[in-house]
């Protein structure tokens, strides 16, 4: 069982871990030191089981504020679920009945007839203007 120097409030300890576990031992410790710092920044020189004490009663308040956004978010998680199994499980929408207007042919020859005179109308205007040069 290796044993693992850390740091917390100027302070140092050694504690046995795990073998593979230092590095967590390590970020835990780095947690609870920085806690250490804001006290003795705050406060100046504590006794060091009254440090560790409040550094420790401030992790667990954060710790709590976590676990309580993370109910929060794991309620809203599970309506949203529901909401996305509600959805999968729905039954497809009828189609809807798209209506698209058709032309009558008679429209369209008519079309064609009346673009036929206006093209049949310029070229008479300009044989006209052109004799008139």
């Amino acid at each position: 069982m290796p044993e693992v120097e850390i740091m917390i409030g100027g302070r140092s300890f050694e504690v046995a871990c795990q073998d593979g576990e230092e590095h967590y031992l390590h970020s835990a410790a780095k947690m609870l030191d920085d806690e250490a710092s804001v006290l003795t920044e705050q406060i100046g020189r504590l006794p060091e089981s009254r440090m560790l004490l409040m550094a420790g009663l401030m992790l667990a308040d954060k710790t709590a504020g976590v676990e309580d956004k993370l109910k929060v978010l794991e309620g809203q998680m599970a309506e949203l679920q529901a909401e996305l199994d509600r959805l999968k499980n729905a039954p497809a929408p009828e189609p809807e009945r798209v209506e698209v207007a058709v032309v009558p042919e008679t429209v369209t020859e008519t079309m064609a007839e009346l673009a036929a005179r206006a093209e049949a109308l310029a070229a008479e205007i300009e044989e006209k203007a052109g004799a008139a040069e």
